[in-house]
């Protein structure tokens, strides 16, 4: 059971933080990461105010920041489960008044999103790039990728399985993005591997890393953004 205290935290010098009991057949890990959940100022904030998720709020303060998302723009959002990215690309690019359009691809059904079309395919299927062109009209202006691999609890393994699932993204977005496009994804702590970062470099005219406030404290993720692709007049 839980129950909800004041904003302020604090009452008679207790914490009125949520606290949950663990129950006797969920892991204490599952308890921990419920407790995490419940108290959350973010994943409360996104239930008030209609997102899918709390992740929604990274790619807010990310674009308030670089500006990066424009009306009229066709957006790829990779492993777009659960929407809360392209809720935020519809929003920026005036989708559902026809100005732009959303791409949202994952491995998983997406519950229907006014200005988003979402698709089952696995991004690294040799024909996705083709068939996002295809389903685009053209090239992609920005391709963003909010993917974590699955961790394993083995950190070297963990890093590797996430630099090269950030690498296979940054293969997809060269693909489709058009001249002066822009690539966002997930990284973890240490940053991007310098190839991967060396080959961004190469790619597009400025490359960095960015924390968002959203992103949790204790939290290793990071994020590598890229913009003004300058590669698709090689293609």
């Amino acid at each position: 059971m839980t129950e909800t205290k004041s904003s302020s935290g604090r009452e008679g010098g207790r914490s009125l933080k949520n606290r949950v009991k663990t129950a006797r057949k969920r892991s204490l890990s599952s308890t921990l990461w419920l407790e995490r959940q419940l108290n959350d100022p973010y994943v409360a904030r996104a239930k008030r105010e209609g997102f899918r998720s709390r992740a929604a709020y990274k790619l807010l303060e990310i674009d308030e920041r670089y500006r990066f998302l424009k009306p009229g723009q066709r957006i790829v959002d990779l492993g777009a489960a659960p929407g809360g990215w392209s809720q935020v690309a519809v929003r920026k690019v005036d989708a559902e008044q026809g100005r732009g359009s959303v791409i949202g691809i994952d491995l998983l059904a997406i519950a229907p999103l006014p200005g988003a079309e979402f698709k089952v395919l696995d991004f690294m299927a040799c024909d996705a790039p083709l068939l996002l062109k295809n389903w685009l009209g053209g090239r992609a202006d920005v391709v963003l990728s909010d993917m974590a691999a699955n961790a394993t609890g083995h950190r070297k393994t963990d890093h590797l399985r996430i630099t090269g699932l950030v690498e296979l993204a940054a293969d997809f977005a060269c693909e489709i993005l058009t001249d002066g496009g822009a690539f966002l994804a997930k990284v973890y702590q240490g940053g991007t591997e310098q190839a991967l970062l060396a080959r961004l470099k190469s790619e597009f005219a400025a490359v960095r890393h960015v924390k968002p406030r959203a992103s949790r404290a204790d939290s290793a993720e990071l994020y590598v953004l890229a913009t003004g692709f300058r590669g698709a007049s090689k293609q």
